[in-house]
């Protein structure tokens, strides 16, 4: 008896056989010399989903796998730590985190909020990236040309509150492709706590990590507390491709490569906020936590955007002006890479006088929205969050705001500019409007922990500082 598998019935995000332009996309960003391999690519694409299928994905990715960077490639991006931190740029000075070593406990001297509390500061680190997610989280998908035609018809544009279930027409859910089949939507007028998002549940998990291992855990431990802590279904992209990859027993870093079109995808973004929480001042070893973290789902870009996001908010414990928080969390990526040529791109056409507008459209104008990889990617998102903290003006309202009302990776960039601002200011800085609709509750996929009261998570983190 031969035995065959159902893949149309196999998760596709996890399924290499069915991602294979993304992989070449990837590939070639990436600088692997496999342009001439793009018509087999093509060719394998248009095959029936069946066992001779995978076996060119297989085939392709053997390819991929050992394929030479081209000679003519301008950028220099590694994975390895080592690596990373020798490319990092020296004029910022704030590579070591010792040019950040204030008393973080009375608040800081020019920090927004002077004499903000640490409690006061975690709090809304928490609070603020979920009040962010939350305003994203009700679109999440949804594309800028069904959007920005919602949010006008509602008096929410320039945005500038959650989007309410009535705001939604009879027509849009009828027309608009985003609500056809969706059964939830989480609005914030329909809510008592927030709803369970993978942005929220990689804190909790990282919380859950530093408490079982402490600072000094490894990739692998990383690995085995996502196998115990949830079900694959928690997970997206990347992370969905690390997880079969560890069940199937391979390792970091190795996992995070293995058939994994995804690697420089936004997971990892969304999951180092906690590493920056536990590092005020220190933005170095915030990254070095985030690093470890990120490398079992992720490369090169992919790694950057973790180790860029955890960075930002040790800076933003200590520091007020919103260039210096994302100058601290550029410091520690490398400047030979594309994310840093890409965020040093927006901080120049905001200090050359380019308006908001024009800023996010040029965003748009580079990465479509309209695509997974463009979509997904770190490196538009990223431009995006630090697009949305510098027009932003330090207001948390419009900086959560810009970051959901220009698309892409809606509740992912939402959450990031919230916890970045949440901790700069503190809890007192969120208005209560933002606040109101989660009651101080979380929900969360986590085996063990269906609701957490913030409050508690916020305590807990402080006894980890």
């Amino acid at each position: 008896m031969k035995l065959k598998a159902d893949y149309a019935r196999m998760r596709m995000d996890a399924l290499y056989v069915v991602h294979l332009l993304d992989e070449y996309q990837q590939s070639v960003a990436e600088g692997k010399d496999i342009e001439g391999y793009q018509a087999l690519f093509r060719a394998v694409e248009q095959m029936p989903l069946d066992e001779h299928k995978v076996a060119m994905a297989e085939v392709l990715s053997d390819i991929v796998l050992n394929a030479p960077i081209r000679e003519n490639y301008a950028y220099e991006e590694p994975s390895d730590l080592e690596g990373i931190r020798r490319l990092r740029p020296r004029e910022m000075g704030l590579g070591s985190g010792e040019a950040l070593k204030v008393s973080y406990e009375n608040g800081m001297d020019g920090a927004a909020g002077k004499g903000v509390s640490p409690e006061e500061r975690i709090h809304g680190a928490w609070m603020g990236r979920i009040c962010g997610c939350l305003l994203g989280k009700t679109v999440e998908g949804m594309r800028t040309d069904e959007l920005i035609p919602l949010l006008e018809q509602s008096d929410n544009y320039p945005m500038h509150r959650y989007i309410r279930s009535t705001d939604v027409t009879a027509y849009m859910r009828e027309n608009y492709g985003f609500f056809k089949g969706r059964k939830e939507n989480w609005f914030a007028d329909q809510i008592s706590f927030m709803p369970f998002d993978d942005d929220m549940n990689y804190v909790v998990m990282a919380q859950k990590l530093i408490e079982k291992y402490g600072r000094d855990f490894t990739p692998y431990d990383v690995s085995q507390e996502w196998l115990r802590l949830q079900p694959m279904t928690s997970y997206f992209t990347a992370e969905a491709v690390a997880y079969r990859n560890f069940s199937m027993g391979l390792q970091p870093p190795d996992s995070a490569v293995y058939q994994n079109p995804f690697r420089e995808l936004i997971g990892a973004q969304i999951r180092g906020d906690y590493f920056g929480y536990i590092n005020p001042g220190n933005p170095e070893a915030a990254a070095e936590l985030a690093w470890r973290d990120a490398s079992i789902s992720h490369v090169k870009n992919g790694i950057y955007g973790e180790m860029f996001v955890a960075a930002m908010l040790a800076v933003a414990a200590v520091k007020e002006d919103v260039h210096e928080i994302i100058r601290g969390g550029m410091a520690q990526i490398p400047a030979t890479c594309r994310l840093y040529e890409h965020l040093e791109r927006v901080l120049e056409w905001y200090e050359g006088g380019v308006g908001e507008k024009e800023c996010f459209h040029r965003i748009h104008e580079e990465w479509d929205e309209y695509t997974l990889y463009g979509w997904c990617h770190t490196v538009s998102n990223a431009m995006i969050v630090t697009a949305s903290l510098l027009y932003g003006g330090g207001d948390f309202g419009k900086s959560i705001c810009l970051a959901v009302q220009t698309g892409f990776d809606t509740d992912c960039n939402g959450a990031t500019v919230g916890s970045v601002l949440g901790m700069r200011g503190g809890i007192q800085s969120i208005p209560e409007e933002w606040t109101q609709p989660v009651h101080g509750t979380l929900q969360t996929t986590i085996f063990g922990m269906d609701m957490a009261a913030v409050k508690d998570l916020a305590e807990r983190t402080i006894r980890h500082l």
